[in-house]
């Protein structure tokens, strides 16, 4: 499933792939469980990084 994704996503992949909604998607990038990339106004999640995070591996690097 997650092959049809870039290796980069934005908010609404984030939110399509765990089939959550627009809010719960972003105070998800917001919580800290996982590093983000903030490129402006945008934000950026690394494929591998939710990856690891939906199976459960710790991030020491979230921001």
């Amino acid at each position: 499933m997650l092959d049809n994704y870039p290796d980069v996503l934005n908010v609404s992949d984030v939110q399509r792939v765990l089939g959550i909604g627009r809010k719960q998607a972003y105070e998800l990038v917001h919580s800290g469980n996982f590093h983000v990339i903030n490129i402006g106004k945008r934000i950026k999640v690394s494929k591998s990084v939710l990856i690891k995070w939906i199976e459960g591996e710790k991030n020491n690097h979230a921001n």
